[in-house]
Parts: C-alpha cells; sequence; structure tokens
C-alpha cells in the first residue's frame, strides 16, 4: 500500500501544505494565529464566530488589502488591515466591535514575517478596541501573490440619532481635511522604487475612531465623512457629489501637501489628489459649525494639520472643480484608471 510521508514540522516559510486543512494547517494556526489573536471566541474554533447581541443599529464594511512591500516607512500590511476597516465604519459614524479577516499566503512566505504581520494586526486591533473573532487562511503557488493578502469583515454599532451620508451634503456645506495628502500612497512607493527624501516620510496609516469621536462631538450636525484612501481626495469627493447631487468646489492654495509629497509626485507625474491616505479623513460640515468642527480636529495629534479646502456647490452638479492659486477654475476628473497600483 502507498501511502503519503507524514509531513514535517517548523518549517520557517509557508508551503502548500500549510493550506491543507490538515496537520500543517493546525500547526500554522497555533504557531502563529492563535498566540497574537486568540481570545474566547475565536480560539474556540468554531466554523462560525457567536457574538452577543449588539445595542444599536449594525455598520458592516468589508475590504481587501494588497500592497508591495508588506512591510513600509510607517506601517505593514497587518495594521493597514485594521485601520483600513475600522476606519471605513468609524466615518460612517459607527463604534467598530469586531473584525473577521482571512489570509491568502503565498507559498516561500517567511513564516517570521507572517508572525511580524499577524502580531501587528494583533497590536493594531488592542489599540482600536476590535478583536478578531473568525479567520481563515488559504495557501497559493509560489509567484501567484505578493506574498500576503488579506481581506476583512467590520462589524459596529450605529448609536441612536446619528445618521451619516454621502447622500446629505448641501450646497453652502464646508470640505474639511484632517491632514495632509498622499502621505501613505508616496511612503510605500519610495519604498518600493528606492526613492530618498531629506527627511523620512512615514505612511499616514493610523486608526480614526478618536478623530471622528472628537468631530461629532463638536460638530454634531457632520453631514458625512470619507477616508480618502484608493483613488485619493478626488475619488472620495466624487462620490459624496454625485451622491447629493451637487458639486464640490476645492482651493488649491488650502490643500495641505507636504513638500516632499508634492516634490515626489512633481518627479513622477503624479497629482496628490489622486494619491492613496490611510489615516485622513474628509468631513462635509454645515458652514456654521465649522469653526468648532476645524478647531476638535487640530486639537487631536491626528488631525493638527487640518483645513478647510473647499466648498459644497449646487452647480457643477456631480462634478468636483479646483479654483487654482492664479484665479482659474478647472475640473478635477474622476480618476479613470490606476495612478499608484496595489496601495490598498
Amino acid at each position: 500500500m502507498i501511502a503519503c510521508p507524514v509531513p514535517l514540522s517548523g518549517y520557517d516559510r509557508v508551503v502548500l501544505g500549510h493550506g491543507s486543512g490538515g496537520r500543517l494547517g493546525n500547526e500554522l494556526v497555533q504557531r502563529v494565529f492563535l498566540p497574537a489573536l486568540g481570545n474566547d471566541v475565536l480560539s474556540a474554533l468554531e466554523d462560525q464566530a457567536t457574538l452577543p447581541a449588539l445595542d444599536g443599529r449594525l455598520a458592516v464594511t468589508t475590504d481587501a488589502f494588497v500592497v508591495r512591500p508588506i512591510f513600509f516607512p510607517g506601517g505593514d500590511i497587518g495594521s493597514l488591515a485594521v485601520h483600513g476597516t475600522v476606519n471605513d465604519l468609524a466615518v460612517g459614524g459607527a463604534v467598530p466591535r469586531h473584525l473577521t479577516a482571512a489570509f491568502i499566503l503565498e507559498e516561500g512566505l517567511r513564516i517570521a514575517d507572517l508572525d511580524r504581520v499577524v502580531r501587528s494586526m494583533a497590536e493594531a486591533c488592542r489599540i482600536c478596541g476590535v478583536q478578531v473573532v473568525a479567520a481563515d487562511t488559504k495557501v497559493v503557488e509560489r509567484g501567484k501573490g505578493d506574498q500576503i493578502y488579506i481581506t476583512t469583515t467590520g462589524v459596529g454599532v450605529v448609536p441612536a440619532g446619528r445618521a451619516l451620508s454621502v447622500h446629505n451634503a448641501r450646497p453652502g456645506d464646508c470640505v474639511l481635511l484632517s491632514g495632509s495628502l498622499g502621505d501613505h500612497g508616496i511612503a510605500v512607493l519610495s519604498c518600493r522604487e528606492g526613492l530618498d527624501f531629506e527627511t523620512e516620510l512615514l505612511s499616514d496609516s493610523a486608526p480614526l475612531i478618536d478623530l471622528v469621536a472628537a468631530l461629532l462631538a463638536a460638530a454634531p450636525r457632520t453631514r458625512c465623512m470619507r477616508d480618502p484612501t484608493r483613488g485619493g481626495l478626488s475619488s472620495a469627493l466624487h462620490e459624496i457629489a454625485a451622491a447629493s447631487g451637487v458639486g464640490v468646489e476645492l482651493d488649491e492654495a488650502a490643500l495641505p501637501i507636504r513638500e516632499e509629497v508634492r516634490g515626489a509626485c512633481e518627479m513622477l507625474g503624479l497629482d496628490p489628489l489622486y494619491v492613496a491616505n490611510e489615516g485622513k479623513l474628509v468631513a462635509i460640515v454645515p458652514e456654521p459649525d465649522v469653526t468648532a468642527a476645524l478647531a476638535a480636529l487640530r486639537a487631536h495629534p491626528r488631525g493638527q494639520g487640518a483645513a478647510i479646502v473647499g466648498k459644497v456647490v449646487s452647480q457643477p452638479r456631480g462634478l468636483v472643480t479646483m479654483r487654482s492659486r492664479v484665479g482659474g477654475t478647472r475640473i478635477v476628473p474622476l480618476l479613470a484608471g490606476e495612478q499608484l497600483p496595489r496601495i490598498c
């Protein structure tokens, strides 16, 4: 009788057997995932997470994270996956509570790198006050992935009386941005392409939960918020303009952009309006509340560079325009392709 040999343990890299659902897969769970992410729900290793009822309206979001390199100045794909998911909940007015995560691992990934990613993810969860309550792992053949992809689902609770929506923007509202544009995208790209700056440029990947809470406490009539990730500020504002049937006019002189980001964009032929951010928010706030809202953002460590960068207008509906430094106005088109591939 022919029998398959018993697989060896203690691999230092991911092998296809780690995705088989057998001994090696269980070893990976026990060796890497549970020590970092384990809790009463996840560690039960059920096929589902059974959770207590949540008090309030549920908010759910799903996202996928691909980035090369997986470690970059100021973060990594593990913390990025947590921040990106909880931020999508937070800018919608929800309090994040639970995450699920699926890990797609490429054969040959160093176990030490996987462990580093998972522990970073666990630390980000701790800071954000959320738990990973269900997870899954699959392995693809060498050359079929960029080391690791992470797909997440986040669940949060929307407090009573809160109703933020991209359909709420009204002419006369102000557009607030919590800080400088393009830090994440250019930090990742500079690391990938070996670009050097006089000062180290770090990704802005960070949770927005506390910043959102401070803004809503100071300006509870805030219409809506977005985190301008993939597609940058332009895409976020186009979504709001289209959903609300309004226009958005930006003020070029008011946009906060670091000089090293501006220089890198000029060198690479990129527009900072389309570069990904992972720790910034854009908010549409009624004009009477804008002073309080801006003060609340600037009082928070992650909002010190906040600025009023534009206004909501009645025409042209569904479009984003920008008033230039010399007084002219141009249309800011919706990104047609992928300006910065594999950022988030």
